[in-house]
């Protein structure tokens, strides 16, 4: 009988040992719950708690997730489709995914474009409204109307 461990650490991550794996996979930074799903579907691996997994399906898992591509996980799923970079389909998670994101902005910003000003300024970027609401950081008041109304004689 194998030992049931209560910390996992699966891809730079903790994972809590009670827990279904399904679900706490989705703790890794860059993983849905579909992509969970399809992982351990690829990795032949159903109804599994965390903490009674054997070292090699950890070692299955990661390699997985390294490379879904080659496991047959569908590339709608991916984070990256079409990298601008390289141009291949790729997925990726924990600090790679935020190193990836902040060099995007970058590129954006450096690029001036809408969405690269937007992000420079601190304002919303994807079309919200701003008149009544992302006011945190800036004082706020009620503008007078420029004509002052005088009162009937």
């Amino acid at each position: 009988m194998s030992e049931f461990r209560y910390i996992v650490r699966v891809a730079d991550t903790d994972l809590r040992g009670p827990e279904s794996l399904e679900y706490e996979l989705t703790k890794i930074k860059g993983i849905s719950i579909n992509l969970s799903k399809a992982i351990l579907k690829a990795a032949n691996l159903t109804d599994v708690t965390v903490g009674n997994l054997k070292d090699h399906e950890v070692q299955k898992i990661e390699a997985v997730l390294e490379n879904p591509e080659g496991f047959g996980i569908p590339s709608w799923l991916f984070n990256r489709q079409k990298d601008l970079e390289t141009g291949e389909n790729r997925h990726l998670i924990g600090s790679d995914l935020d190193l990836q994101v902040e060099s995007d902005l970058e590129i954006m910003k450096e690029s001036r474009s809408w969405k690269g000003v937007r992000h420079a300024l601190g304002l919303k970027v994807r079309g919200q409204r701003t008149k009544t609401t992302a006011r945190s950081g800036r004082v706020v008041g009620v503008r007078r109307s420029s004509i002052r109304r005088t009162s009937q004689q």
